[in-house]
């Protein structure tokens, strides 16, 4: 979603808690077009209402940690997967944004396709690339863990692990796979279990 599309989408959100609505999904239910865009897509008109609730909650968390990550990094929401495309400065800030886009209550999946514009950051990004990759690959190996609920990045060789963990079991493995990867210095978890009672919060 473009900046100004998220601009317009906050406002809707504001002047909807103004109102006693629901935020930017209530708001789009008065006006009918969270329906139709329901019909017109394979997702039901309640998925819909939840991918633009999870959208809201996004965007409102990167136009809090800075208005420059809010108009450089465009959010897509489908059936709760969100796709996170744009620039951001530094490996770093992309890490952050996956991190936040995984605080929204509902997300399933984080498919991170930030592009980093400062080249001088990029001299251990090749690295960071490859154990990445490697873990993703062990991740989706591995028929007792649920791939899909994981996102991983890697930050001067730290593995960040981030998603919804069906069991403490399943997260124990992810985080043994990752922390077997050569080259792996590290391995911070922000990964939350699926009956944490946090995540009805």
């Amino acid at each position: 979603m473009k900046a100004w599309a998220r601009k317009f989408c906050l406002g809707v959100t504001l002047a909807a808690l103004t109102g006693g609505l629901g935020g930017c999904a209530s708001a789009v239910i008065g006006s009918g077009a969270t329906v139709g865009l329901a019909a017109a897509q394979e997702r039901t008109v309640g998925q819909a209402v939840e991918d633009t609730a999870i959208l809201a909650e996004i965007n409102h968390h990167l136009l809090q940690r800075s208005e420059v990550l809010f108009a450089n990094v465009d959010v897509e929401v489908v059936e709760g997967r969100v796709l996170l495309t744009g620039n951001v400065r530094d490996p770093g800030s992309r890490v952050e944004v996956a991190r936040m886009a995984w605080q929204a209550q509902g997300v399933r999946e984080v498919l991170n396709e930030l592009e980093i514009s400062d080249q001088s950051s990029l001299r251990n990004y090749a690295k960071d690339v490859w154990i990445t990759t490697q873990l993703k690959i062990k991740l989706l190996g591995d028929a007792e863990i649920s791939a899909i609920n994981y996102s991983v990045d890697t930050l001067n060789s730290v593995v960040y692990l981030f998603g919804i963990g069906q069991t403490q079991a399943e997260l124990d493995r992810a985080t043994g796979h990752a922390r077997n990867i050569r080259g792996v210095s590290k391995v911070v978890s922000h990964v939350i279990l699926k009956d944490d009672p946090k995540r009805n919060q």
